[in-house]
C-alpha cells in the first residue's frame, strides 16, 4: 500500500541520467558554471565537507550540498579490490532535488558526474593559473591511464590549443588504448613509463596528476618555472603525487583551506614538515574572483580533492542540459 504522505506520483517526473546523457554537457559549460558560482559568492570554506564510512569492502562517501533552489547528495562506494574484478574503483549516484517542495528531480550516474566535475575544477584552475603571457600552444603531460587521465586530456584539448600530449603510465593495454583514443585529434601523443618521464615533465606547460599513487610521481625540481601542475589523484592525508621540492618552489592554490587540512596529503605532508606554511596557501576562490593576484617566479600548483558543492553545481548543469535536449 502506498504511503499517502509520500505518493508514488512524486517520482513521475524524475529523470534518470545515464553516462551517455551526462556526456551531453560540455566541459566548457561545467567550467563556466563553477566559475560563476565562485564569482556569485559561494564560499567553499563554509560548505559541508564530505563524510565517509568504512564498509567491509572499502568506504562509502557521502557528499551533500545546497545552492539556490537545488539540493543534492552524491553517494559513492570506493572498493580497492574492484580493480582485480574488472570493476571501477569508484561507483555511485547523485540525487538532485529542486524547488520549494524539494521534488526529487534527477538521479545522475555518479561516476560520470565525477568524471566531468573533476576535470572541470582542474580546468578552472588552469584557466586562472596559466601565465598571462602564454600565447603558444601548450605541451600537456598527464600521469595516469584511467578515467580521470582520459577526462583531463579531453578537457585540455577542448579548452586549449595543445601542441603535444605525453601520457605517463606503466606499459599496459590500457595505456595503449588511451593513447589510441586521441589518434584522430591531430595532436601528437607520446607514451612513456614512469621511470622515463623526466623529459615529459621538463617540457610540459601543464602537468595533470591523475593516479592513485601514494608517493611522488616525479622530481619537482624538473618542472618549468612557468608551468602549472594539477594534482587530483589523492584525497587521503597520507598519500601524495607531488614532492616537497615542487611544493617549496610553487605558488600553491587549493579548493579550500579546511578541506586541504583534512584530505590533501600533497599539502598536509609538506605542512607537517615545515616545507610550506598554511598562510602561503591560496584558495582557488580568491584567484578566480581576483581577490588575490599570484606573483610570478615559480610553478603554480593546484591541489584538488573534490567537494560536494562542485557536484551540485555541475549536476544542475547536467540536469538543465538533459531537459533542454
Amino acid at each position: 500500500m502506498t504511503d499517502p504522505t509520500f505518493p508514488a506520483a512524486s517520482f513521475a517526473g524524475m529523470r534518470l541520467i545515464s553516462e551517455d546523457a551526462v556526456a551531453e554537457t560540455s566541459i566548457r559549460v561545467a567550467v563556466d558554471a563553477l566559475e560563476a558560482a565562485l564569482r556569485d559568492g559561494l564560499d567553499p570554506e563554509r560548505e559541508t565537507p564530505r563524510s565517509r564510512m568504512s564498509t567491509q569492502a572499502g568506504e562509502l562517501l557521502i557528499m551533500p550540498a545546497i545552492r539556490g533552489g537545488y539540493s543534492g547528495c552524491k553517494l559513492l562506494s570506493s572498493t580497492p579490490d574492484n580493480t582485480r574484478r574488472g570493476l571501477p574503483l569508484i561507483q555511485g549516484v547523485f540525487v538532485l532535488f529542486e524547488g520549494p517542495g524539494q521534488r526529487p528531480a534527477a538521479l545522475i550516474d555518479g561516476t560520470a558526474l565525477t568524471n566531468l566535475r573533476t576535470p572541470a575544477v582542474s580546468a578552472l584552475a588552469v584557466r586562472h593559473l596559466l601565465p598571462g603571457t602564454t600565447g603558444d600552444p601548450l605541451r600537456l603531460t598527464v600521469f595516469g591511464t584511467g578515467p580521470q587521465a582520459r577526462a583531463h586530456v579531453e578537457a585540455m584539448l577542448a579548452l586549449h590549443e595543445i601542441s603535444e600530449v605525453s601520457l605517463v603510465g606503466r606499459i599496459s593495454p590500457r595505456r595503449d588504448r588511451l593513447a589510441a583514443r586521441f589518434d584522430g585529434t591531430g595532436v601528437p601523443v607520446r607514451v612513456c613509463d614512469p621511470g622515463s618521464s623526466n623529459e615529459a615533465v621538463m617540457r610540459a606547460d601543464v602537468i595533470c596528476c591523475c593516479t592513485s599513487a601514494s608517493t611522488p610521481l616525479f622530481d619537482g625540481a624538473l618542472v618549468k618555472d612557468d608551468a602549472v601542475v594539477v594534482a587530483i589523484g589523492s584525497h587521503s592525508p597520507g598519500r601524495r603525487e607531488v614532492d616537497d621540492r615542487l611544493v617549496a618552489r610553487s605558488r600553491v592554490v587549493v579548493e579550500s583551506l579546511a578541506n586541504t587540512r583534512q584530505e590533501a596529503g600533497d599539502i598536509v605532508i609538506p605542512l607537517a614538515a615545515g616545507v610550506v606554511r598554511e598562510e602561503d596557501l591560496c584558495p582557488l576562490r580568491d584567484v578566480v574572483t581576483g581577490r588575490t593576484q599570484l606573483p610570478g617566479g615559480g610553478p603554480r600548483l593546484f591541489k584538488g580533492t573534490g567537494m560536494p558543492w562542485q557536484d551540485l553545481v555541475v549536476g544542475v548543469e547536467i540536469y538543465r542540459t538533459h531537459l533542454a535536449r
